[in-house]
């Protein structure tokens, strides 16, 4: 390989000192022809780079749109997907990846200017350089010929001049012989005549040997002027003319290698930044942000006591039971719901605003996101506020520029929305107060064994939220209906044994603070400001079971209600 090099380093040493004029002298025509090939190539070469560039742009454009098609779509469900690190590496893997694009761009711009438009523009001169070239070669060609054509022409004169001489010479010693024999004067006569003939036709040939000696030497002089002066110096020309093309090649295909050099650096980066991205994904975090996502915040249910129906038909109350009694030895159908909730299949609508259909954990996230939401909103409208109020005062100072009265409806309609939306913010505070206290208390042991607050003999629970749809006792929606036949087949079956047994002793009041239509099986409807009995507190799943009268009683949402508890009661204990 070394010795290859070796030699083409050598053929190129002897090269560099040849002479097209003088070696070749006689190849005008294939000169010509390799030149006009040199150009032809220099034009492929530039449709080549002319065509990588296409695919670079085609490229960047592909890459470009396959990173757009897989980016986060505003206001889409995968949104909450980039709250994984894997996602959020996806995602900044496709940013890479667009400016990776870029950097293609880049070397199909950078191709265009640098080589292909700067070839363009050399090919047109060299066209032209090499045109003007032959256009002289040719002229010396034809001035050689044409002096040549005029040698040719006095050298057949002075030949045929010669020809004449010698035939009138040999006509006048032909009659000088005959007068000599003969002796006749009109023969002498003719042998005058035919000497004076002869003599001019000597002189004559004598003067096309003049001429053609002149021309002659006029060609001579010519010829070594064309071989030795003038194509040597238009060949020389033309020599240069090829090397100049030769050695822009050779610096276009050092651009062209350069242009892709450039970008190496940048593409690095973007390489880097893509391993950096896949460096930043965490399982341990993604799984327990999958607890953070998912986690409901409830106790999981407790053991399932056994009902002995071979003693007597009166049982006692169990809490654990699938179908916990209303009163002693009659099994709620309500409270069994509650104790199904795993199995129980929840709607994916979107929801109550106070998001009580979601699990306490869940719905104190969401809260907590919509208080943050709120208080942005707030911030802007009193962004907006202080802008119109300083601008209020410009045009105060300064009449010519406004009417400080026109800014006053835009006022009074912010200050509207920023009391709007702190008392919007105020409700979801003391909605996420709610489900705090409930999610402090459910940790406390004491408290899920008393089922109780502490407080005094009759301690008001106060909540001030406006009303909305709550979730039903069974842990689906409130307007869900699916489950409810399945549950209500399985509590009908023991109300015609049970229906006779005394209901279970009240354990408190409440007051309804607004009115509430119970459709789903084990709700009852109530009235604003309607008294009731309470005879099973709130287990964590945002309901309070209340009767109205012997015969009447439910399950009512907890937030509607203000609740008395009596502690001297002993009524229903609850384990949450």
């Amino acid at each position: 390989m070394y010795r290859n090099r070796g030699s083409l380093g050598g053929n190129y040493i002897e090269t560099m000192s040849c002479r097209w004029g003088t070696e070749l002298w006689d190849q005008f025509d294939n000169l010509e022809k390799h030149t006009h090939w040199g150009i032809e190539f220099v034009e492929r070469y530039t449709k080549f780079v002319k065509e990588r560039s296409e695919i670079e742009i085609s490229y960047a454009k592909q890459i470009r749109n396959l990173s757009k098609k897989y980016q986060l779509k505003k206001n889409s469900r995968e949104e909450d997907e980039y709250k994984y690190t894997s996602c959020r590496a996806f995602l900044m893997t496709l940013n890479e990846l667009n400016d990776y694009a870029g950097q293609h761009e880049v070397i199909a711009e950078n191709l265009t200017t640098h080589i292909i438009c700067e070839l363009t523009r050399y090919i047109q001169d060299l066209k032209a350089e090499r045109k003007s070239h032959f256009h002289d070669g040719r002229r010396a060609q034809q001035h050689i010929e044409n002096s040549w054509k005029q040698l040719e022409s006095s050298k057949r004169r002075f030949e045929r001049d010669c020809k004449e001489a010698d035939r009138a010479q040999q006509y006048f010693d032909k009659i000088d012989a005959d007068i000599n024999v003969t002796k006749a004067d009109v023969e002498k006569r003719c042998s005058l005549k035919a000497r004076q003939q002869a003599q001019m036709k000597h002189q004559v040939a004598e003067d096309s040997k003049n001429e053609y000696i002149s021309y002659l030497q006029k060609f001579n002089k010519e010829q070594n002027e064309h071989y030795y002066t003038l194509i040597p110096h238009i060949f020389q020309k033309i020599q240069e003319m090829e090397e100049k093309r030769i050695e822009r090649v050779g610096e276009s295909m050092k651009t062209y290698a350069e242009v892709d050099r450039k970008v190496l650096p940048i593409v690095g980066k973007c390489l880097d930044g893509m391993t950096n991205a896949a460096a930043s994904i965490q399982p341990k975090m993604d799984t327990k942000q999958v607890v953070e996502s998912y986690k409901s915040g409830f106790e999981p249910p407790g053991d399932v006591e056994f009902e002995d129906y071979s003693m007597s038909m009166r049982r006692t109350v169990s809490e654990s039971s699938y179908l916990n009694s209303r009163g002693e030895g009659k099994p709620s159908r309500s409270n069994s719901r509650g104790k199904l909730w795993p199995f129980i299949k929840r709607n994916k609508g979107s929801g109550p605003e106070d998001c009580s259909h979601l699990p306490p954990e869940q719905r104190r996230k969401k809260l907590h996101a919509k208080i943050i939401d709120i208080n942005k909103e707030i911030q802007k409208e009193i962004d907006q506020r202080d802008a119109l109020t300083k601008m209020r005062e410009v045009y105060i100072k300064n009449p010519h520029m406004g009417d400080p009265n026109s800014l006053d409806p835009r006022l009074e309609e912010i200050n509207q929305n920023i009391d709007k939306l702190q008392l919007d913010a105020r409700k979801h505070e003391a909605w996420l107060l709610e489900v705090e206290t409930r999610l402090t208390e459910q940790g406390d042991p004491q408290r899920r064994q008393s089922g109780f607050y502490d407080s005094q003999a009759t301690t008001p629970v106060n909540n001030n939220c406006a009303p909305v749809n709550r979730e039903s006792p069974d842990g689906s929606y409130t307007e869900d209906h699916s489950t409810e036949h399945h549950l209500k087949s399985r509590s009908t079956e023991f109300d015609d044994d049970f229906d006779d047994d005394d209901p279970l002793p009240t354990i408190g009041t409440c007051k309804s603070l607004y009115p509430f239509e119970g459709q789903n099986e084990g709700t009852i409807s109530m009235a604003e400001g309607e008294l009731l009995y309470v005879i099973e507190e709130d287990k964590g799943d945002g309901w309070t079971r209340v009767r109205r009268n012997q015969d009447e009683e439910g399950y009512v949402p907890t937030s509607y209600i203000k609740v008395f508890f009596d502690t001297n009661a002993k009524g229903a204990m609850t384990y949450i």
